[in-house]
């Protein structure tokens, strides 16, 4: 994907589901965990490395926690329910993977005990040159 695509790779929604997905994402915004509010503090307004982060955004079906879309940069912050869904999760991530995405996990304790060791993988992340995104019908 070049540079001028990237501008328009915001709008990563399945329309078919956009409607319930749309619903349930401003449920998530409204009502965001407190490790998920510490870390959108570090990371909202291009705080690390000029990288812009969107939180609760729709991905075909799935409502990611955080994502950087120039990079291809996923963030998750899992809580006690992820320990229960680790196919779920896996299966969620491959999907995400095959959509050029990488995605990173985060234990809640991690960022809300130790954010500066999470910012710093965040950073390491993002220095990572991103996958070129697979052509998609109406990219």
């Amino acid at each position: 994907m070049t540079n001028e695509n990237i501008a328009n790779t915001w709008n990563t929604a399945n329309p078919r589901f956009y409607h319930i997905s749309r619903t349930y994402q401003m449920e998530l915004r409204r009502n965001p965990t407190l490790a998920e509010k510490r870390l959108w503090e570090v990371i909202r307004n291009k705080q690390l490395g000029g990288f812009k982060f969107r939180r609760q955004h729709i991905i075909d079906v799935f409502i990611v926690d955080f994502v950087c879309i120039k990079a291809r940069l996923i963030i998750e912050v899992d809580g006690r329910i992820h320990n229960f869904q680790k196919e779920y999760d896996n299966e969620r991530t491959q999907f995400l993977n095959k959509n050029d995405f990488r995605v990173i996990r985060f234990r809640n304790e991690e960022v809300l005990y130790d954010i500066e060791k999470v910012k710093l993988e965040i950073v390491r992340q993002l220095e990572v040159e991103p996958p070129l995104a697979s052509p998609k019908e109406g990219n």
